[in-house]
């Protein structure tokens, strides 16, 4: 089997947004799994290709998707949000590339916002004085996308593939050797932070990241820890960057 797709669904809300990413998603791989992670969750109708793996108590999104991944059997395994749209030949675009690159361990697709304008998916690795900004009351004087081009690779070229050091987890395929080469995804991870952690892993274990742009997904990005401060979500994160720094001291010496 060549490419499984791994939905992770926490809410009724979520379930609701399937009504589109589900079909688009469906007709790209040979196999779906949705993790159902919470009370409504569950998703009222179900194409019978699909299969459904129902959580007994609520997770963490890692390993949520490590439990998808067990569900699975692909060469290749796609993360997708349930908010995220591929268009119609996304996967295959991404599949290909990874086919013609065998240290490629991750690959994502260029995303679009409902407006059609380039989603800042592809990143750098993030430093400690770049999140003290992103995180706290000083974003409103220093906007991050105005003063972390650099971070958010925003004067990097959009027409070609590029190297990258990590994407957002909306939408990335990932091969299974690497997963299983690194430990899949490390469900120490609430929320936040993981997509970042397996890149970093991934970097370290000597796979390389890529930015597909042939690959387009369209994306709603909520951004909610981005829009309020000292909240729940925003603790979480907090967390999760303690981990990840714990995990990889020497990210502290990034501080630019």
């Amino acid at each position: 089997m060549k490419v499984s797709g791994i939905f992770v669904v926490t809410g009724a809300g979520e379930a609701e947004l399937l009504r589109d990413s589900l079909p688009a998603l469906l007709a790209q791989v040979d196999e779906l799994v949705i993790v159902a992670n919470g009370p409504g969750s569950r998703p009222d109708e179900l194409p019978d290709p699909v299969r459904i793996v129902v959580n007994d108590r609520t997770l963490g999104f890692s390993a949520n998707v490590n439990k998808g991944i067990e569900a699975t059997s692909g060469e290749f395994v796609i993360i997708s949000n349930p908010d995220a749209v591929p268009e119609g030949d996304c996967v295959a675009a991404l599949v290909a590339f990874a086919d013609a690159h065998p240290r490629c361990g991750v690959a994502g697709p260029k995303m679009l916002n409902p407006d059609g304008t380039l989603q800042a998916s592809r990143r750098s690795f993030p430093t400690v004085g770049g999140t003290i900004v992103r995180r706290t009351p000083l974003r409103t004087l220093f906007p991050p996308l105005r003063w972390q081009r650099r971070h958010y690779l925003l004067d990097a070229p959009t027409e070609a593939p590029l190297l990258v050091d990590t994407m957002l987890g909306a939408f990335l395929l990932m091969r299974r050797t690497m997963l299983e080469e690194i430990g899949g995804w490390d469900p120490g991870y609430k929320l936040y932070v993981e997509d970042i952690d397996l890149s970093y892993r991934a970097m370290k274990a000597g796979w390389e990241r890529w930015w597909v742009p042939s690959a387009v997904v369209r994306h709603e990005y909520q951004a909610v820890i981005d829009k309020h401060f000292f909240t729940r979500r925003n603790l979480w994160h907090a967390h999760a960057m303690l981990r990840f720094l714990r995990k990889h001291p020497e990210r502290l010496f990034a501080l630019r």
